[in-house]
């Protein structure tokens, strides 16, 4: 996943406007951006995001700027570094799979090729960190 800083002066830019209601008629994104807020200035002026996809708009980071909070998941703290990222994402992933009673079932109606490939479609959406 990537991570993504943008500045609160371009997030209609970024996410369009409220009288816009884009892609599905979602008046919160209206651009349909695949995107998880993870971090925060304390002013709100700037936020992190992680994405699968390749934006141009927001700034690409190698790594967590200084000088935001965790938002995440409050219960982990406000302190956000790399290994907190990498964190989120094995939270993501862990998220996005079907419980194991649905596997099972999945299993059952399609095979292991069925299951395989739904699995996959998790792994794909959120890679494992090296």
């Amino acid at each position: 996943m990537k991570l993504y800083k943008i500045e609160a002066s371009n997030m209609e830019a970024f996410f369009g406007t409220l009288e816009d209601p884009g892609v599905d008629g979602n008046w919160f994104n209206p651009n349909n951006r695949k995107v998880i807020t993870i971090a925060q200035t304390p002013s709100c002026d700037a936020f992190l995001y992680l994405s699968n996809e390749t934006y141009d708009e927001p700034e690409l980071l190698d790594s967590v700027p200084a000088g935001f909070d965790f938002t995440y998941c409050q219960e982990w703290g406000l302190t956000i570094d790399d290994d907190v990222v990498d964190r989120v994402i094995l939270d993501l992933r862990k998220k996005a799979y079907p419980s194991w009673q649905d596997q099972l079932d999945d299993i059952y109606h399609n095979g292991i090729e069925g299951w395989k490939e739904t699995i996959k479609a998790t792994k794909d959406k959120y890679p494992k960190i090296n």
